[in-house]
């Protein structure tokens, strides 16, 4: 097939990235494929982490884009959907995570050529942060997608929801398999200055209200010495809540921070020198 996909690709970086590029390199096995991401995908005022971008130093598949749509001018919108008419693939995938991209996605693939079928992977259609925009910005979007692909039950669910008779297909999210290999789990916990006697406890990936990091802390101030909590990833909004949390800790000796991105090539240290890896999420 002649395929377009219109998401996020480098130079921007972290998950949603790095699924769109290991999707690309297959999908062009047998397919001939463009990708076309974001001029700006979110206004840097808007944007609560450091950095939207691969930075010097960082491991990222660097997939040729054309970079043609911004989230908030109305006038790439259209830009891009000539460029997509233009065009005229059998198929366009999009990959929507957040409302904030509803319309900016929504009204990108609005009448499009006959031929050319619109497809959408879905990682949230109710976001996990609630906001005024999100009904409106979730029916510009559906509207103007063919089918869909989920990777869970809850987002099937939400998706039937807001649209009884979309057409779909429930597949299982798929694994990440370009982090490299497990590591010894004494020389991880070493390179990470961790105590090898102690059962380790690992939270990983943006800090954000809904993934429950302050259930976290407050279910470990409840073990004894044995155990050891790593909290890994870049903060996304204000820490503070969770730092006095961790000041007021009986157990926070064995609080160990590392917050900033965590680049591919350091994710295997933290996933091996860590015995569980918890989720205590509230949405």
């Amino acid at each position: 097939m002649k395929i377009s996909f219109l998401s996020t690709f480098f130079p921007f970086r972290g998950g949603i990235a790095q699924f769109n590029a290991l999707l690309y390199r297959e999908l062009e096995k047998n397919n001939k494929i463009e990708a076309i991401t974001f001029k700006t995908q979110y206004p840097n005022f808007l944007f609560p982490g450091e950095t939207q971008f691969v930075q010097e130093g960082d491991k990222a598949d660097e997939i040729v884009a054309r970079r043609l749509l911004n989230s908030i001018n109305p006038f790439s919108w259209f830009k891009t959907r000539w460029y997509l008419q233009k065009n005229n693939p059998d198929l366009v995938l999009t990959k929507y995570w957040m409302t904030f991209f509803g319309p900016s996605l929504g009204l990108s693939l609005r009448k499009l050529n006959k031929k050319t079928v619109r497809i959408s992977i879905l990682d949230n259609v109710i976001p996990h942060e609630r906001r005024f925009f999100d009904a409106l910005a979730n029916r510009i979007f559906l509207k103007n997608n063919d089918g869909f692909i989920v990777m869970s039950d809850k987002v099937l669910a939400d998706l039937l929801k807001l649209k009884p008779k979309a057409k779909y297909l429930r597949i299982n999210h798929p694994l990440y398999n370009h982090f490299g290999e497990k590591l010894n789990q004494g020389e991880a916990q070493k390179k990470l200055g961790l105590r090898s006697d102690k059962k380790t406890l690992l939270f990983f990936g943006f800090i954000r209200a809904y993934k429950g990091l302050d259930l976290l802390l407050k279910a470990f101030n409840t073990l004894d010495d044995s155990y050891q909590l790593i909290v890994a990833g870049e903060i996304y909004g204000d820490f503070s809540v969770y730092q006095k949390l961790i000041d007021d800790s009986p157990n926070k000796v064995n609080i160990h921070l590392f917050n900033h991105y965590i680049q591919d090539d350091e994710v295997p240290l933290y996933y091996s020198a860590a015995d569980v890896c918890i989720l205590p999420y509230k949405s």
